[in-house]
């Protein structure tokens, strides 16, 4: 292949790449919506709720000794009756 070839067929690489740079950078589509982030994913856990209930009360309740068990069982990473972890299948 001959020098000038050669020199033409960078020129049309060069000339390619740049093209596609302007296309790139004036590309006039819409943004897209940001992605949801993890917890607006993630189902609704009640827990966090209850536990804030029961820090402001002062007389015994039954649920709040429950929902207090559950947070100490998924904090510690207990295994419940069945044996498995967290209480899942």
């Amino acid at each position: 292949m001959s020098r000038s070839a050669k020199i033409a067929g960078v020129a049309l690489a060069g000339g390619i790449l740049m093209a596609t740079a302007i296309a790139i950078a004036v590309d006039e589509r819409k943004p897209t919506a940001p992605l949801p982030s993890p917890t607006e994913l993630a189902p609704y856990d009640p827990l966090p709720d209850e536990l804030a209930r029961c820090r402001t009360i002062t007389m015994p309740d039954s649920g709040c000794d429950a929902a207090w068990e559950e947070h100490r069982r998924r904090f510690m990473g207990r295994e419940d009756s069945l044996g498995r972890k967290d209480g899942r299948p």
